[in-house]
């Protein structure tokens, strides 16, 4: 980077730059405009931030990032304690949550099995779920894994080591998106619709 640039500046840009969908360029142009809008911007960026590092911690029970702990999905009364809804990341059960289609319990594993990127089962949160599986309470295990080789290969573990566990274990479907046209499709949508066809 230029020598013209304050260790500062170059410190917060080098910073940005590390953040997922931020490259070097994105993030000059984020540092200059928190610059340009330190007291409406920066400032309480930098409070909210410092606020969040204090006080989000994660779920010691589902895996959830909270200001409490247990979050408070797991703390919620009138949700469902007999399912519990298996997610990859904290994203995913935001999404669920946005959707609306699920009132249960979720568990966060924290990615998937890669052999690729190195990542064993030890490294996710799959101990504990199995745990929470072999609750006398729990009676369904819904995989909601992306539809991904890594994805499914995390899903058949699971099932494989909860077998033991007395639950029902079901899936996602995975097919023809609301809206979607099958000329716009890929052949693994076509072909996972077409398996997962129901009555009409």
């Amino acid at each position: 980077m230029s020598s013209n640039i304050s260790p500062e500046i170059e410190r917060l840009i080098s910073l940005l730059s590390k953040l997922p969908g931020l490259g070097p360029r994105s993030a000059r142009r984020a540092a200059l405009d928190l610059i340009k809008k330190r007291d409406g911007l920066m400032r309480p960026l930098a409070s909210a931030m410092a606020e969040a590092a204090d006080k989000i911690s994660t779920c010691k029970i589902c895996g959830n990032v909270d200001a409490q702990n247990p979050c408070h999905i797991c703390r919620a009364g009138g949700r469902d304690q007999t399912i519990i809804c298996v997610v990859q990341e904290v994203g995913d059960l935001w999404a669920m949550e946005r959707a609306g289609a699920f009132r249960g319990q979720y568990h966060i594993l924290g990615g998937t099995l890669s052999a690729l990127d190195g990542i064993r089962p030890e490294d996710l949160n799959i101990a504990s779920l199995i745990d929470r599986a072999k609750s006398e309470v729990v009676t369904e295990v819904i995989l909601a894994m992306n539809a991904t080789v890594d994805g499914q290969t995390t899903a058949h573990y699971i099932t494989d080591h909860l077998e033991t566990a007395d639950v029902t274990i079901s899936r996602l479907a995975h097919g023809v998106p609301v809206g979607g046209e099958l000329d716009y499709l890929d052949d693994g949508t076509i072909t996972a619709a077409m398996k997962s066809r129901r009555p009409f």
